[in-house]
């Protein structure tokens, strides 16, 4: 079959058909709905009694191996526990939280005998990727699949996990475990909130939302679709009860790039994707990784792209391979739970929710937008002038880019909407952080022969002439307006899947901010991340930052999920702590000084961020606080 264009399509030919280049596709309970749910409400999971941080304790990865499993084999669970995979313990030597002076003037010093005051501590968890594994519309083949390589310039084995890794099996227990993690923690001391940096499922469907909103809910969750084979008998497809967030703890969310594109890449809407959700045909698509700029192009050969067996105790990979090697295309139950739904449908699922608040910040969404505008601001505590800023930065469905849709963007509206959120803030003399999915200024663009590209980085307009919408402000057009407002704290972000902490410095010291990172919890270290904010006796600001791992319970389906993770870690090495050259502008040609590294089996990074306030700010907390 010659390339053709996917606008020249037929439709039923691109559900057939189409390409998908996934590369690095980070980018990162509807049981009530399920007849197969049981009469008698079936019990939880519990989690370890012991609930720590990695300030305490740390997973560590075993290195001993009796013979090697290679990327592509990452499927052959059974081999695992024979060679040596999946094997962890808690190490005792924790890990520490240096305080970092960048942003600070060169001359500062921290208070000997500091006295600080708690202003607002909250979680953040990101990439969930809550997964169907039983949807014809996933990815999992381009997995094995992949024998050409890419063009990304690093290993292609360290990306395509997000497509398949055996982790997808347990997603929604695993983010059961963090909610009652989060529970413990909140009662040895308080959290004021929780927030979701976005990705919270896998491909947009409808099935995956619900599991979501229903876990943070504590419902029942049917964990599979079609005709639910498995539930009576395999763990990771039994209905169980979730815990449910604990009722004291409000939580927003902020939207990501695999909330509304199909499996974070492709608007559903380009070829009638959306139908491939609930056809009852396996998708079919090309091994295009090397070609992931344009993914809307027909690159044969194709493959059938798979689903999970749910009724086998490993998840074996069924209905996959090459299409010359089947007469008819393989078929599962279709799903009507399974459909794709749009921005504006995946938000209002929020205000279908038992916790508070309903919306879950799109009921806060400004008058006169829709709530798929997906960008609001709140104050956590009315007594304390800190603002959130929750931000849409994601790209636009109707762009006209025709590669992967995982870059940073902001179309005229929420430029301008952010520009008036900073500007009312630093007026009301607020604190404020931003909280979004894409960070900036970590992923360089691609270079002039197309290598390099990681697809994450910010939207360059210049670079991309196919673009109906273009993006409103360039990055270093971004950083200045960022600089310009001292009362910035942090822009905290996911997407990658790494924990990390950037600076961005300031010739003016009261002009820098902090960036943030938080890691999935689909891949290792499946981890999720404290946020302390105090205020210390000079008046600067500390910002502790903590990453935490779900305390599993041995026997658990969480517990295996790690076991997985681990594995996958184990056999594919993908790197926990990039420092890319050339993502940001002001280090041409350098790995940014800013962002320090670790050990990459770890994976985790936790600090304390000081920041200077201005004068006008400081004699505003001294009042508010005038003995610390």
């Amino acid at each position: 079959m010659s390339s053709k264009n996917i606008d020249t399509l037929a439709r039923r030919d691109f559900l057939k058909y189409s390409s998908g280049a996934l590369s690095l596709i980070y980018l990162g309970g509807c049981s009530s709905l399920d007849s197969s749910e049981p009469s008698v409400e079936p019990s939880g999971y519990p989690i370890d009694s012991t609930v720590l941080t990695t300030l305490q304790r740390r997973v560590k990865l075993s290195q001993t191996f009796s013979s090697i499993i290679v990327p592509k084999n990452l499927q052959n669970i059974s081999e695992y526990d024979s060679k040596g995979y999946g094997v962890w313990s808690y190490d005792e030597n924790v890990l520490s939280a240096p305080v970092r002076l960048d942003i600070m003037p060169t001359s500062y010093t921290k208070p000997v005998a500091n006295e600080s005051v708690r202003l607002l501590k909250f979680f953040a968890i990101t990439d969930i990727h809550l997964i169907d594994k039983e949807s014809p519309s996933q990815l999992m083949y381009l997995q094995p699949a992949n024998v050409v390589g890419d063009k990304f310039g690093v290993d292609f084995e360290d990306k395509i996990t997000s497509v398949y890794s055996p982790s997808m099996l347990y997603t929604t227990h695993v983010l059961d475990a963090v909610i009652q993690t989060v529970n413990a923690l909140h009662k040895q001391d308080s959290i004021d909130f929780g927030i979701s940096l976005g990705d919270t499922c896998n491909s947009t469907q409808y099935n995956e939302t619900r599991w979501y909103i229903d876990v943070l809910d504590g419902k029942v969750i049917t964990p599979s679709s079609g005709v639910h084979v498995g539930e009576k008998t395999i763990d990771y497809q039994k209905p169980y009860k979730a815990a449910g967030l604990d009722p004291e703890i409000p939580w927003y969310q902020a939207i990501g790039n695999h909330d509304h594109f199909w499996m974070g890449s492709i608007p559903p809407d380009e070829g009638n994707l959306r139908e491939s959700y609930v056809s009852d045909e396996i998708i079919a698509m090309s091994n295009s990784l090397a070609n992931a700029g344009k993914i809307y192009n027909m690159n044969p050969p194709l493959y059938y792209m798979g689903v999970l067996d749910g009724s086998t105790p490993r998840g074996d990979m069924i209905k996959a391979g090459p299409v010359t090697d089947f007469v008819s295309a393989p078929t599962v139950v279709p799903d009507v739970n399974r459909r794709s739904l749009t921005k504006a449908q995946w938000a209002q699922e929020f205000f279908n929710t038992t916790s508070s608040p309903v919306g879950h910040g799109f009921n806060l969404v400004p008058s006169g937008k829709q709530p798929d505008f997906a960008c609001y601001s709140f104050i956590p505590k009315s007594e304390l002038p800190i603002k959130v800023i929750v931000l849409d930065d994601t790209q636009r469905e109707d762009d006209g880019d025709h590669s992967i849709h995982g870059r940073g963007f902001l179309d005229e509206d929420r430029w301008t909407w952010l520009k008036e959120e900073l500007a009312s803030g630093s007026s009301a003399g607020q604190l404020m952080i931003i909280a979004c999915h894409v960070p900036i200024a970590v992923s360089p663009y691609a270079n002039e022969d197309g290598s390099g590209d990681t697809f994450m980085d910010w939207y360059e307009n210049s670079r991309t002439p196919s673009a109906k919408i273009e993006n409103a402000v360039t990055l270093t057009d971004l950083i200045t307006e960022l600089h310009s407002h001292p009362n910035l704290l942090m822009w905290t972000a996911g997407h990658r899947h790494v924990n990390t902490v950037k600076a961005f410095v300031h010739d003016n010291a009261e002009q820098g901010f902090w960036q943030v990172e938080t890691s999935s919890l689909f891949n290792f270290p499946q981890q999720m991340r404290l946020f302390d904010i105090s205020l210390n006796s000079d008046y600067t600001i500390s910002i502790s930052v903590t990453n935490v791992d779900s305390a599993v319970k041995e026997g658990t389906p969480a517990w295996t999920a790690r076991k997985y993770a681990v594995a996958t870690q184990q056999i594919v090495k993908t790197v926990l702590n990039p420092n890319l050259i050339g993502a940001d502008p002001r280090y041409p040609g350098v790995a940014d000084p800013t962002i320090k590294t670790i050990d990459s089996n770890i994976g985790s990074y936790n600090a304390e961020l000081l920041k200077q306030l201005n004068t006008k700010m400081k004699a505003k907390m001294r009042l508010l606080f005038p003995t610390i």
